[in-house]
């Protein structure tokens, strides 16, 4: 196999082109910022990986947005925090637009860009989305942008997949052998992906928490975004 035998790139964003466990922890200190006790980046991101799955699969049609501003709360209460304000709660589910992007990712794709159709496959919704491709994202054009709001349904659900498939099908043609699933987290990317019969490229973010499993699938694995256009080129 070749990286220049496919002709699409079907991207997670968050925690593979967006720093998402960065942004959550900045999101989340106003409220972290009331209380004396010190809570391990670990703890806080598996907590609310739990509370934030949980939620999307009760609620599969809720915007993103709202969806983190339904977790928000009860997150505190599971850390022994005093309860938020609703202001609060819609500031962090409103956050998602002011994540950074990795140092990497906007020149990365750009290279990439040059041989490869770019699809966005993202849990977010469409103006959350804006407003990241319009921020940290730097305008990057992308050939295709799906979200959980277009499909009703948020991932690892394989109906995300198989619709994406469908759309890059019609849309331009490209088999599903011919697209690369291209993402940091195990549990909503790649095992799902292979499930509908997708290879892979692991972006194995260092330190990343959220999404990882025991014993990962991937037919090709770098540390970060640009590391993969280093080796296509």
């Amino acid at each position: 196999m070749s990286l220049k035998d496919y002709r699409l790139l079907c991207f997670d964003v968050y925690g593979t082109l967006i720093d998402w466990e960065g942004g959550i922890l900045s999101a989340l200190q106003p409220i972290l910022s009331k209380t004396t006790t010190q809570f391990t980046r670990e703890h806080l991101l598996t907590i609310f990986q739990e509370l934030e799955s949980t939620q999307q699969k009760k609620t599969p049609d809720m915007l993103y947005s709202d969806l983190l501003a339904t977790v928000h709360p009860i997150l505190a209460t599971r850390l022994g925090l005093d309860p938020p304000s609703t202001e609060e709660s819609q500031q962090f589910g409103n956050s998602v637009g002011t994540w950074p992007a990795f140092p990497d990712t906007v020149d990365a794709l750009r290279r990439l860009s040059k041989h490869y159709k770019l699809v966005v496959l993202s849990n977010v919704d469409r103006a959350s989305f804006a407003k990241s491709n319009a921020g940290s994202l730097q305008g990057v054009p992308f050939d295709m942008v799906l979200t959980a709001q277009d499909i009703g349904s948020y991932k690892p659900d394989l109906r995300n997949f198989e619709y994406m498939l469908e759309a890059v099908e019609r849309e331009f043609g490209v088999r599903p052998e011919e697209v690369l699933q291209t993402a940091q987290s195990q549990f909503h990317d790649h095992q799902p992906a292979r499930r509908v019969g997708i290879r892979s490229v692991w972006i194995e973010r260092p330190g990343a928490t959220m999404g990882n499993l025991g014993d990962p699938i991937f037919d090709w694995r770098f540390g970060t975004l640009g590391e993969m256009a280093d080796a296509l080129e």
